[in-house]
């Protein structure tokens, strides 16, 4: 093993005339750190930012605690590059990348990439143009003019847009006063992203209940050590104004904050009412970010300079300078798991961080996770209800449609008893929301002459039709074709039919019988996210009267008018061999069905279903959630399902079936003899092919304190290596099993 942290310090600060060695961290999949010598003028310590030659590029590297630098020639080492004017990664920053990086299997290197996402930031900003008042007087003095002077009279340096902007005027105003030599050109640092939150901005709107909460979670955020609380509080029930009182503490402990959102690109709602609250939004980290916009945030994260970030699972892994409090909203949400290169779960990710840096961290839900109900009743989690909602707003009355007992017309998908609700809703002026978690107009297109089915040339899914962009689409790998007008396979013309229902033909059957509704569609695949939130914006306004949309509607929307919720599918989510399939459907209905009446309106749902005593139904329309989850937990606990055993996912995956096959049955074969430990498989995986590779699976079962880890290394360190198209993935608790 290389030097540790001190015996590293020590030889960073040699006399000069000694050659220095390090180990530096470079973002590829490699197993450890490389060993590079440093310059005689440079100095740089662990957690330092620099550029460093690899083969015959020049990559971004982090000076790291551990390696072989100690046990190399510094002589015959290549010379780091550069060093970066940045913050050097703190200490528990490094540690929490080599913990994801054990945990989950994979190269450090992939994991430390994703801290330094953003190589422009590197460097400091540089100093933009700006102006100062000098003694000199203008020729001519306007009103405008005098604006100006009065303004910048305080000795400030300015923006000439700014400070035209402040004053009410023209940028010609300043650019004249400039030239008679009234302000004088000077260089100022860059602005902040934003503006700093004041945690005291406005006095917090809290009730009882609310009160009692936030006063839980204030007490761990004031003594500043690891804890975990979870907020199970119902929709609508103000959890997002008691973890505000925990940010404005934490602000006032000078720390920053990151709340983590599931679709921040979807949650203009949630910065409004931050701004609200501490009278600016927060720097936002997701993928719809401009590079521009992620460099500045990346930095002034770094320095310091912001103070809350609200992102998605990848902010996670921004280097904050003082990172005091993570709140993770819709802790529950399966779009915390991260399935590509390192694979994680962000929100169990976010405990870890916490528990390294030792500072609280808040999971927040209203239908939490299976596992974090188990850890609140073990008391891992302080748990902290919320059971009923802000303001004595009353829930929705939830109501079983039997499909059976009250099937829709032919060709339809609406039964008369949903149909008869939207249109009472219509008629007093109130809005209806209409739920199907399946995009496009239909999931499958056949010919109902020769009975060919439309599917992905490269992936083992159909191509599900979008009629309002004319396309036949693959949702695995995005191939998509325009829509025939006759079959490829035997050539006959208008015999092909759209089989199931997307929100798509929902909206046509829903605009059939409310020709005068004002119908809107919302769905991730039809708007970008600028259009989707003017949509929002129109529903939140009124100017909608029927809404048709996917799971995206129920995350975190506050729709004043809405007062009835119509499931169009309720066991949708049921149909699969998931184990945490009714925990899902449980979760999404739940959530859905939680957007009506949230201002006090008499509100309703009703749930088509082919299934009214599944317990998943029975749970949902009678409220007793805590009844549900007794019966999940006992099931879970049965079979030594997370959280009371784990599982692993091998995922072998090549350009031929056979290679794919061949390589899996080789990894079996080279299991290690575990206690407590059970491999399945392998297997071809539901979803066989994907992007044209072919694809099995092994699955691993073992005990709760199994040493899943150290079994997976045994089995690829024995098991044949990767060769040619083969590649082997990893997936610690995985989430999807498709």
């Amino acid at each position: 093993m290389a030097k540790d942290s001190s015996d590293l310090f020590g030889a960073l600060f040699d006399p000069p005339s000694l050659v220095r060695s390090v180990p530096v961290l470079v973002p590829m999949p490699a197993p450890g750190p490389y060993s590079y010598s440093v310059p005689e003028d440079m100095v740089v310590e662990p957690g330092s930012v620099v550029q460093v030659p690899l083969g015959p590029r020049q990559v971004i590297g982090v000076v790291w605690d551990d390696g072989d630098a100690s046990k190399v020639d510094p002589k015959k080492l290549r010379p780091i590059t550069k060093t970066f004017d940045c913050p050097a990664l703190k200490p528990e920053m490094r540690r929490f990348v080599d913990w994801v990086s054990a945990y989950t299997l994979s190269p450090p290197g992939l994991v430390a990439r994703m801290a330094l996402r953003a190589p422009a930031a590197f460097d400091p900003e540089p100093m933009i143009e700006g102006l100062r008042l000098t003694e000199g007087r203008p020729e001519r003095l306007t009103p405008a003019r005098e604006r100006v002077m009065e303004l910048a009279a305080e000795g400030h340096g300015w923006t000439k847009s700014g400070l035209a902007h402040a004053a009410g005027v023209s940028t010609s105003v300043v650019d004249g006063l400039v030239k008679q030599g009234v302000f004088e050109t000077i260089f100022l640092p860059a602005p902040p992203v934003v503006a700093e939150p004041d945690p005291d901005y406005v006095e917090p709107r809290l009730e009882g209940p609310q009160k009692q909460a936030a006063s839980e979670i204030l007490d761990d955020v004031k003594k500043g050590t690891f804890a975990v609380s979870l907020i199970d509080g119902v929709t609508g029930s103000g959890k997002t104004e008691v973890y505000f009182e925990a940010v404005a503490e934490t602000l006032r402990q000078g720390k920053q904050v990151l709340i983590l959102l599931p679709e921040i690109a979807l949650t203009a709602a949630f910065l409004d009412r931050f701004h609200d609250r501490f009278g600016s939004r927060p720097a936002e980290w997701h993928s719809d970010l401009s590079p521009r916009m992620r460099e500045k945030v990346w930095r002034q994260a770094v320095t310091g300079e912001v103070k809350v970030v609200a992102g998605a699972r990848s902010a996670l892994f921004l280097p904050f300078d003082n990172l005091g409090l993570i709140i993770v909203d819709e802790e529950h949400d399966p779009a915390y798991k991260q399935e590509d290169r390192v694979f994680y779960n962000a929100r169990d990710m976010a405990v870890v961080r916490a528990r390294i840096a030792d500072f609280p961290v808040v999971l927040v839900s209203a239908t939490p996770s299976v596992e974090s109900q188990v850890n609140g009743s073990s008391g891992r989690y302080n748990t902290i209800h919320l059971h009923t909602r802000f303001g004595d707003a009353a829930m929705p009355d939830l109501h079983l449609v039997d499909m059976r007992r009250h099937p829709p017309e032919r060709g339809g998908f609406l039964s008369p008893v949903l149909l008869r609700g939207i249109g009472k809703t219509i008629e007093k002026g109130e809005q209806a929301l209409l739920f199907l978690n399946r995009r496009g107009y239909a999931p499958l297109t056949l010919c109902r002459v020769c009975g060919h089915r439309f599917q992905c040339p490269q992936c083992s899914s159909w191509l599900v039709e979008h009629r309002f962009r004319n396309q036949l689409q693959c949702h695995q790998c995005g191939h998509n074709e325009p829509t025939p007008d006759h079959c490829p396979e035997c050539g006959t013309f208008d015999h092909l039919v759209a089989c199931g229902p997307g929100v798509e033909r929902i909206a046509e059957e829903a605009e059939k019988h409310f020709p005068e509704a004002r119908t809107i569609v919302l769905s991730s695949d039809l708007m970008g996210v600028k259009r989707l939130r003017l949509e929002l914006e129109a529903i939140v306004k009124g100017e909608a009267d029927i809404v048709i949309g996917t799971q995206l509607v129920a995350k975190g929307h506050n729709f004043p008018l809405m007062t009835l919720v119509g499931i169009v599918d309720a066991d949708l989510g049921l149909a699969n061999g998931d184990p945490r399939a009714a925990e899902r459907t449980f979760q999404l209905l739940s959530q859905v069905t939680g957007r009506a009446g949230r201002t006090g309106l008499k509100s309703h749902g009703l749930l088509q279903t082919y299934q009214p005593q599944h317990p998943v139904m029975q749970a949902i329309v009678s409220g007793d959630a805590s009844a549900f989850y007794e019966r999940e937990i006992v099931e879970r606990e049965k079979a030594m399902l997370p959280p009371f055993g784990r599982l692993a996912s091998v995922i072998i995956s090549a350009d031929s079936r056979a290679e794919a096959e061949t390589h899996a049955r080789g990894l079996r074969a080279a299991a290690p003899q575990a206690t407590g430990i059970m491999l399945l498989g392998p297997a071809e995986a539901p979803l066989a092919l994907i992007r044209g590779r072919y694809r099995f699976r092994l699955l691993v079962h073992g005990r709760r304190n199994s040493d899943m880890q150290s079994f997976l290394r045994t089995l690829l360190t024995n098991g044949p290596k990767e060769r040619g198209s083969i590649h082997v993935q990893l997936d610690i608790d995985p989430q999807s099993f498709l």
